[in-house]
């Protein structure tokens, strides 16, 4: 299933994220299998970032894409710049900071499209907002991808709603999603408004940690075990022992649109977020979630 996130972009409901990608110790060969085998299932589009794996990641996957000819054309590459990390990789930094320079961008675009193996990147995103940020120059770099085809489509990661619509006004083309964190255990998107902003401009978030980093297998509170207590109560009303699907649907029925990123290599977990897709919650199991994730009855 994919869904529209411009009226020339379809992403596949569901992505893969690469965050962890240099921890699976896949070959090149292995890769373009699991790649392939996610295609099957209907997860075309793969999210990642310039610094993943220490600046490793993006390169990971184009030695993949290297070995099948025509695969390119056949999925979306999300990636992200605009951190710099003090790594063994770059020793002259002192700190990490973010650069949202029209030099760093334009640098790490090119940089990304050698890593991947391609000409063109799907959607480019600024990864965190940043509190030294020039819109002004910035909306001028993505102009320039953007008419180059380097880049298709420009959005963002974790802004707030003010955050996105400051950079929109400055751009040429609107900015086309925001990548932000949502779980049953993180409602911050809730709180600060980004959920009612998103229906407000018909923005389709992505979703990172959608299982909150592994937390909702393995409760360590009071409030976690309650989240977890109620995610299997639904599961078994679904003839499921799986929790994950749960959470998965809790995020995929909620009617902006919310494309959440798997990222493990294992068949088997991918499988229960696409199989999540066919479950349909009623509003009060949505909401059994919810209140179990605030900690009340809502008010």
């Amino acid at each position: 299933m994919k869904i529209n996130i411009t009226k020339d972009l379809k992403l596949s409901r569901i992505i893969h994220g690469h965050w962890r990608l240099a921890d699976w110790d896949l070959s090149a060969q292995e890769l373009l299998k699991l790649t392939e085998q996610l295609i099957e299932l209907g997860i075309t589009t793969f999210d990642h970032a310039d610094i993943y794996g220490n600046h490793t990641c993006e390169s990971l996957f184009g030695e993949a894409l290297k070995l099948k000819k025509g695969l390119r054309e056949k999925i979306q590459i999300i990636t992200k710049c605009g951190i710099k990390l003090n790594t063994d990789k770059f020793p002259n930094r002192d700190i990490k900071y973010y650069d949202y320079s029209y030099d760093h961008i334009i640098n790490s675009v090119n940089t990304s499209l050698q890593n991947l193996n391609t000409d063109y990147i799907d959607i480019l995103l600024l990864h965190r907002p940043a509190p030294f940020f020039n819109p002004e120059e910035v909306a001028l770099v993505f102009s320039h991808l953007e008419l180059s085809g380097k880049v298709l489509y420009c959005g963002v990661s974790n802004f707030t709603p003010s955050q996105y619509e400051m950079l929109n006004a400055y751009t040429d083309e609107r900015l086309v999603t925001n990548q932000v964190e949502i779980s049953p255990l993180c409602l911050e998107n809730f709180e600060n408004g980004n959920i009612d902003f998103f229906l407000k401009e018909k923005i389709k978030p992505m979703a990172w940690s959608p299982m909150a980093g592994g937390k909702l297998f393995n409760p360590t509170n009071e409030h976690e075990i309650n989240v977890f207590e109620i995610l299997s109560e639904i599961a078994q009303e679904h003839n499921t022992e799986s929790i994950a699907k749960i959470a998965y649907a809790w995020l995929l029925n909620h009617p902006v649109g919310i494309l959440p990123i798997v990222g493990s290599q294992k068949l088997n977990r991918i499988k229960e977020a696409v199989e999540a897709l066919e479950i349909k919650l009623t509003t009060e199991q949505w909401y059994k979630i919810y209140s179990s994730a605030i900690g009340s009855e809502v008010p």
